[in-house]
């Protein structure tokens, strides 16, 4: 019988990390994901995983500390003997004017979003290149790409993402181990339901599709670049943004 591959997924208990654990569970993968807070939330997402009929197994941890990252590794293997996927997803918001964006609000968000998958991708990778194999996929954001007001610490470091995800890409290619990052633009979550009706409309004007993604979306495309088909891409920048990065 055919062992079953492992997928690791950073932020996993909402949100689009949920759906992703949930799309990645359904392609009969078994996941291991962390959480920094909300057990009930983490809960739900390790029982939607296992009516897909796999095992899943919610960790608390916090990707900003390299020993958390290392640890999550090492359960990953306990739990699952392997580590086939590894998608870095964990991410935070500190969103301010820079003349008002204080040393701890751009801190934090490097933290989180940057040092956290360099952190996750340095300890996975050691494992995927004994094996011989392995996808790693990076949420990183359109506004990596564009830009955006008032997001300047955001910015930065998810567009530090994408160029982490073109290094490793280059380093890990020759044992045909990909890195690809996915760029989310504006999805539907829990945030943009506090957003006014004004704000949306703003937005949405901003989208050719003139509509929010969701965040089986961002999971579709993840299940895509850490399944067999994507074999041949690496190092490349998947926009699930309903065109506004054209």
């Amino acid at each position: 019988m055919m062992e079953k591959k492992v997928a690791l997924v950073t932020g996993g208990s909402r949100g689009i990390g949920r759906a992703i654990c949930v799309r990645l569970a359904k392609a009969g993968m078994q996941v291991v994901f962390n959480y920094q807070s909300g057990e009930e939330a983490a809960a739900e997402t390790v029982r939607l995983c296992q009516a897909e009929g796999v095992e899943a197994l919610a960790v608390k941890a916090d990707v900003s500390h390299s020993a958390d990252c290392d640890a999550l590794v090492q359960k990953t293997l306990e739990f699952g003997g392997r580590l086939d996927v590894l998608v870095n997803n964990a991410g935070i918001t500190r969103d301010n004017l820079l003349m008002r964006m204080s040393d701890e609000d751009l801190d934090a968000v490097l933290n989180v979003n940057l040092k956290g998958s360099f952190y996750m991708m340095r300890a996975a990778s050691k494992v995927m290149l004994k094996q011989r194999s392995g996808k790693i996929v990076n949420i990183s954001s359109v506004v990596g790409i564009l830009g955006n007001v008032g997001q300047m610490n955001y910015a930065a470091s998810k567009a530090a993402v994408i160029g982490m995800t073109k290094s490793l890409a280059r380093e890990l290619a020759s044992r045909k181990i990909t890195v690809n990052a996915i760029a989310p633009g504006m999805i539907e979550t829990a945030m943009t339901e506090k957003m006014t009706e004004k704000a949306k409309e703003a937005v949405l004007q901003a989208i050719p599709f003139h509509a929010m993604g969701a965040a089986e979306d961002v999971a579709n495309a993840v299940a895509f670049l850490a399944g067999e088909e994507s074999g041949y891409i690496t190092g490349q920048v998947l926009c699930v943004d309903g065109g506004m990065a054209i």
